[in-house]
């Protein structure tokens, strides 16, 4: 806990890579480009997924799990699909090993090679809508909404701890409607929740918007997103859901026997967030000491730390403390009184400093003398005393203005890193002076998409649902446009 993270302002890169290990959230593991999420990583990726899964089900989802391996040939029978994920894909062409006959260790035994390869799941479309075709046979199974939480794994080169892994975990809806607005609804339904969980839960502002069809997700007809602005000027996409129209149904032959009696194929949709989520929470709000955590999600709350000499004195603060860890669990509040005797009490500061813990009580003799808590927040680094009557609406208060807190932050800062521009010349000078969400005309077209990203580095992140058309000109050809899109260097 000695060292002190690299400063955001001098090599955010670095900042968030030693602040991810030395959080202890996750680690580089033995398989190159793959991570071990560590206990207390994972722990905000549980109460992330809890509450996702909530949301969910209260909007009619149920779960299941389907094969981590499709078969080749599933995934060529939708040929935009096949295309966007064919070089990301990991193969197994063999069943079987053994020893080496010179006894230079295991090989791959030739002999057990597949009749067909398998691919290690880079996302289910396939091997889900050749299950639906067993499950759908009537308007009477429509619509099925189901979702999945899964690993996957798309072949990365190169990797980042959370935000860019060859394995990641996730969960991934897949729905099946009897008509195209019905699907249409459900993949806006998701989107809007996603965006809900967003802001109300990670506290990280989000543009909801949709794709242009290059950044679509192969295979779809329309891919709705949610953007976040992270403290660097970058963006990071959080979530997609996508409108598949037939093409998977007419890919994997799934239709319904309508009310009149008519066969007709199904529309579908798909949708998935991931553990990149816990990169956008750390690089939304954390700062130079740490992690900084909004209270819904983290996995402490409130944390004691007692300050005493023997333990006689100890044992004095235990009988106080107590009840009051008793009475914040009967509220649903997590807390942790670390009385451990092997680190003194300015390292277990910095401990829950650097890993973001919400609010931190400090008590020892002459606190119980005075009656009163040390409180410190994480948010603001500031420290107050409170009588210790007062304690438990105190910490009710502070775990909501910490989350309402953080939260204006990030808008206030994406806010100011929202640029309008008209011209080539000053969205280049903005995007490398200032960074951020850059709004501007576009012509719609592939070529000029292209053009900007090959000479820019900078993407169109979306075309915001929330934004009124507005009729100008493109910044690059001067042609027509209808509105403006926001770009974005991203992650």
């Amino acid at each position: 806990m000695g060292k002190r993270l690299t400063k955001r302002n001098e090599d955010y890169s670095k900042w968030y890579n030693e602040l991810v290990v030395g959080a202890d959230l996750a680690e580089n593991s033995g398989v190159r480009g793959c991570m071990v999420i560590k206990p207390y990583g994972f722990a905000i990726w549980e109460k992330m997924q809890a509450e996702l899964d909530r949301m969910f089900k209260e909007t009619g989802h149920e779960n299941a799990y389907f094969p981590l391996f499709i078969p080749k040939s599933y995934l060529s029978k939708e040929a935009s699909h096949v295309e966007g994920f064919a070089k990301e894909c990991a193969v197994v062409t063999h069943y079987r090993l053994k020893n080496a006959e010179d006894g230079s260790g295991i090989i791959v035994d030739p002999d057990a090679k597949l009749e067909e390869e398998l691919i290690v799941r880079p996302t289910s479309e396939t091997i889900i809508w050749d299950t639906y075709r067993r499950w759908i046979q009537s308007y009477r199974d429509l619509p099925l909404l189901i979702n999945q939480w899964a690993n996957v794994v798309r072949w990365e080169m190169r990797t980042r701890l959370f935000l860019r892994t060859a394995e990641f975990l996730w969960q991934e809806g897949h729905t099946a409607h009897a008509t195209e607005p019905e699907a249409i609804e459900e993949a806006e339904k998701i989107m809007h929740l996603y965006a809900d969980f967003a802001e109300n839960h990670m506290a990280m502002p989000v543009i909801k918007g949709t794709k242009t069809e290059s950044e679509r997700f192969a295979g779809a007809i329309e891919t709705y997103c949610i953007e976040g602005m992270m403290q660097d000027g970058k963006a990071l996409q959080a979530g997609t859901s996508h409108f598949l129209g037939q093409n998977f149904a007419k890919a994997f032959d799934v239709k319904f026997a309508t009310k009149e009696g008519n066969q007709e194929y199904v529309w579908a949709t798909s949708w998935g967030v991931s553990t990149r989520l816990v990169g956008a929470l750390i690089m939304t709000h954390s700062d130079d000491n740490g992690l900084v955590l909004p209270p819904k999600l983290a996995p402490v709350q409130v944390v004691i730390v007692p300050i005493y000499k023997g333990m006689e004195q100890l044992d004095a603060i235990s009988e106080k403390i107590n009840p009051l860890v008793k009475e914040l669990r009967s509220k649903g509040i997590s807390v942790k009184f670390d009385n451990r005797d092997t680190h003194k009490p300015g390292f277990k500061f910095n401990e829950y400093e650097l890993k973001g813990v919400p609010v931190r009580l400090a008590v020892g003799q002459r606190d119980l003398e005075n009656g009163t808590y040390e409180v410190a927040r994480r948010d603001t680094l500031t420290k107050e005393v409170v009588p210790m009557d007062e304690i438990v609406a105190k910490i009710e208060f502070l775990l909501i203005d910490i989350q309402t807190n953080i939260f204006k932050k990030a808008v206030d800062f994406r806010d100011t890193h929202i640029t309008q521009v008209d011209t080539y010349k000053e969205f280049k000078k903005i995007l490398e002076e200032k960074g951020g969400f850059i709004s501007a005309h576009w012509d719609g077209t592939l070529e000029t998409e292209n053009r900007i990203k090959d000479e820019t580095k900078a993407t169109i992140r979306c075309i915001p649902i929330d934004s009124e058309r507005e009729a100008g000109n493109c910044m690059v050809t001067g042609k027509p446009s209808e509105r403006r899109v926001l770009f974005a260097k991203a992650y």
